[in-house]
Formats: structure tokens, C-alpha cells, sequence
């Protein structure tokens, strides 16, 4: 058997339907993660449906309790002690379904096709995605009998909620069950749903607070107006000083450098969300920077959530509190522990002490990457564009957040995502759905991909 012939398996399993059906029945596993009722359900993903998946593929499966959340998955197929050893990696979780803000016709829950469109819960993030690499690990093992490499995939179930105890269960077992070469795995979205992408890390996402709280209770407009601070006012005026008007960051320890390399990588990308995704706006964000330097290879500072007053109720009062849930999106080489006193410090220099500033409570994920010139992201390039007939587009890192900086700083790994989405997908939305055209090409880049792992004529970068 041969490359071609796997890569054709790959493709006859999502033309037949094998795909389409093994994510029906995934989807219907309504694990969401931030429900805490559906504890027993998160479990059950494990070990009713990916268990049963991956033993018949030759691995030995374990179920690790995680003494912060969820239980994580962890397989293996231990092929050759010589071999290169691979790390699989993806969630099972999800948000919350949202179930009465889906369109007519469509449930979190249960898969729905309209077009190129597979809609449902974890389509996307990251079910279909895991799906995907689960499904072209098994056209190898059907062309060729064997991987001809060593493989473990770990399916952790707390990802929605900051991957909760994972680093301290990757710290455990660094050494024996999660020691690997590399890790190899799919989540995000593409650079743009036709075009083939890989991606070496994530920016980190730091949560903030930002809290005015001026007096209880709220006083009638028409008589203390003029005469008592208004709490929204001051908190939109501390907002203005962080960035400029386009959303430029004022704040110099927030700043980063641009490396050479990142930027070479990123020459000629063109940021494409689809036809659902919003269009760039050019005068927005750092200047001098091309929209790719903006989102990968610059931070940026967002308001996710403001409030002052009863907005639902808006009545003729000048509120006592406001508040504003942000968030810095940031690259390596910004200095995680000053990113609130950088901010507390800005805030005190420019007139505004009476704002707090707190880390918010929502999660934290740090930044990471690799290096964009290791041999291991060309050699992934070379076999991506061996079977799509295209050249990938290399991104230094996504700009949203992922556990990379588990892999890269506790298991030693370099990192490589290949991502089967596009950022069109209302992934933590309503109406969430996965493009059949890039889960089929997904299916079959990878099945090529893990070929040419355990091709002894593709000679690989070298390995510990």
C-alpha cells in the first residue's frame, strides 16, 4: 500500500459517510465543561466514545483523574522504542450549548447539513477537528498495517475552562506517559477557509477587571447631576487612556517587539474570515502594521463587557458603580507578571486612582510559540503541500489562546497546530458549524501527514 492509497481511505471515510456519523454521535454528548451538572457526561465522552474509538486502532487507553477538573484522556501505541513518538492533542468539552439562541431548525446537539455547513456543538471546537486526526490516523494504520511511528493522544475534557489542572497532571507524568518528539494537533481556524495553515503556538489571553465604585445605590439625575461624580463616565474616561481612538495600545510595558522572523512569516499573509466573517477595518489598531502583524504577532487590548447603571432599565440616575470586563491579548515576550501593575501604574500616572484593576476571573492561557525556522515546520509545510498541491500558510502563533505554553514549557515539545476550521465558524456561538470541504481536505493532509511520519524515505528532523 502507499501514501496515495491512505490519503484516498481518508477521503472515501468522509465521502461514505464514516465521518458525518462518528460526529453525529459525538455531538450528541452534550459535554459542555461549564455546566457543572454535566460532570458525569464529560466523563462519559472518555470512556464511551473515545475508548471504544481508539482501542480497536492498537492503543492502550487511560483515564487520569484530575484532582482540578475533569479527567483526561491519555492513549498510546508504542510501535518501536527508536521511533519518533508524536503527541496527539484535543477537547472533548464545549461551552454551554446555548440552546434558544440557535436559528429555527437548528439544536446544539444534534448535527444538522445545510450545504457545506455541519452545524452542531463542538463541530468546530474541537470534536469534528479531533475527529478528523483520529479518523486519518486510522487510514494509515489501514494502508500500511502499522504507523511506523510511536503515537499517544491526549483528549482532556476542561479546555473551556483554562485546561484546569492539566499542567499539573503534564508535570506529573512528563517524564513516562506524556514524554514525546513533538506535538501535532488541530484546533483554531485557518488563515482562510480555502487555504491550508499551520500555526506554531498562541498569543496568551490575561484577563482584567476594571472597577469604579464611587457610592451605594444610585441619585436622581435632575438633582445631583453636575454635583456627584458619575461612575460610567469616569470608567469610559480610564478606558480612553488605555489605547487611542483605532485601539492602539498606549501602555508601553504592554507594547511588544515585532521579531524579524515573525514578521518575514507573516509577508504577504491576507487575513480571511469568509463570507460570514466581519471585514477588517483598516484604520484600526497598531498603524504601520499590516492586519497579520495586528493579530499574530501584536497584542491587543479589548472591552468585552461594560456596564454602569441598569442598561435593561435604563432610569433617570447617575450610577455609583461601573464596570468593564477586558482583555489583553499578547505575544511572547510581554512580561505576564507586569501586564496589571503596568496597568495600575498608567492608570495613577494619568489621574484615575480610584479605578481597580483586578485579574478577572475568567481564564488564563500564557503565550508561546516556536520558532518559525525549526526544521520541523518545514518539514510539516513540505508534506501538507505534498498533498494539497499548495504551499500552507505559516503563522507564528494563533491569535486567540490555547494550553500551548503546557506543551512547549512543561513537556519540552515542539509545537505544530493544523487547524480544520476557519474563523467564520461561530465557534462560542450560536449556530456553530464546521465546513465539509476543509474537514475532508483535513482528513486527508493529515492521513499524508502521519504517512510520511513513519516513512523511513522521508527522512525527519531529528528527535530526542
Amino acid at each position: 500500500m502507499s501514501r496515495t492509497d491512505a490519503v484516498a481511505r481518508a477521503y472515501a471515510y468522509f465521502d461514505d459517510g464514516g465521518f458525518l456519523a462518528d460526529l453525529r454521535r459525538r455531538v450528541a454528548i452534550p459535554s459542555s465543561s461549564q455546566e457543572p451538572d454535566r460532570a458525569g457526561v464529560l466523563r462519559s465522552y472518555l470512556d464511551d466514545e473515545m475508548t471504544p474509538t481508539l482501542k480497536p486502532l492498537g492503543f492502550t487507553c487511560r483515564v487520569l483523574d484530575n484532582p482540578h477538573g475533569p479527567s483526561v484522556l491519555v492513549a498510546e501505541r508504542i510501535e518501536n522504542p527508536d521511533y519518533v513518538t508524536v503527541l496527539v492533542y484535543g477537547h472533548g468539552d464545549t461551552i454551554r450549548g446555548l440552546d434558544d439562541l440557535w436559528r429555527p431548525g437548528l439544536k446544539p446537539w444534534e448535527i444538522s447539513v445545510d450545504g457545506e455547513r455541519i452545524y452542531g456543538r463542538g463541530t468546530a471546537d474541537n470534536k469534528g477537528q479531533h475527529s478528523v486526526n483520529i479518523a486519518a490516523l486510522a487510514a494509515v494504520l489501514q494502508a500500511r498495517g502499522a504507523l511506523g511511528f510511536n503515537c499517544k493522544i491526549m483528549i482532556e475534557m476542561a479546555e473551556e475552562m483554562g485546561s484546569v489542572g492539566l499542567r499539573e497532571l503534564c508535570e506529573r507524568h512528563a517524564g513516562d506517559l506524556l514524554k514525546a518528539d513533538i506535538l501535532i494537533a488541530s484546533d483554531g481556524p485557518r488563515i482562510a477557509p480555502g487555504k491550508p495553515t499551520l500555526f506554531l503556538g498562541a498569543r496568551g489571553g490575561y484577563p482584567i477587571d476594571l472597577i469604579v465604585d464611587l457610592r451605594d445605590g444610585a441619585h436622581h439625575s435632575g438633582n445631583w447631576g453636575g454635583l456627584i461624580a458619575n461612575a460610567g463616565i469616569v470608567l469610559a474616561q480610564a478606558l480612553a487612556t488605555i489605547t487611542d481612538a483605532r485601539g492602539a495600545i498606549r501602555i508601553a510595558e504592554w507594547r511588544p517587539v515585532l521579531p524579524g522572523s515573525v514578521r518575514q512569516v507573516l509577508a504577504g499573509v491576507e487575513v480571511d474570515g469568509g463570507d460570514d466573517g466581519p471585514e477588517v477595518d483598516p484604520e484600526w489598531g497598531e498603524p504601520g502594521l499590516t492586519p497579520a502583524e495586528r493579530v499574530f504577532g501584536w497584542n491587543s487590548f479589548e472591552v468585552l463587557a461594560f456596564i454602569a447603571g441598569t442598561p435593561e432599565r435604563p432610569v433617570n440616575a447617575i450610577p455609583g458603580t461601573a464596570r468593564a470586563h477586558c482583555q489583553l491579548r499578547y505575544v511572547v515576550g510581554t512580561n505576564v507578571d507586569d501586564i496589571l501593575p503596568a496597568l495600575r501604574r498608567h492608570l495613577d500616572r494619568n489621574g484615575f486612582p480610584q479605578v481597580k484593576a483586578e485579574t478577572g476571573r475568567s481564564s488564563h492561557f500564557y503565550a508561546s510559540r516556536i520558532d518559525p525556522a525549526d526544521p520541523w515546520v518545514t518539514w510539516v509545510k513540505d508534506s501538507l503541500q505534498r498533498t494539497s498541491g499548495v504551499a500552507p500558510t505559516i503563522l507564528p502563533n494563533l491569535g486567540g489562546s490555547l494550553p500551548n505554553d503546557i506543551f512547549t514549557d512543561v513537556l519540552k515539545l515542539k509545537t505544530i497546530w493544523v487547524p480544520h476550521s476557519y474563523a467564520g465558524c461561530s465557534q462560542h456561538a450560536p449556530n456553530e458549524h464546521l465546513l465539509a470541504p476543509i474537514a475532508r481536505e483535513g482528513l486527508g493532509l493529515m492521513a499524508g501527514l502521519f504517512w510520511d511520519l513513519g516513512d523511513p524515505a522521508m527522512p525527519r528532523p531529528a528527535h530526542k
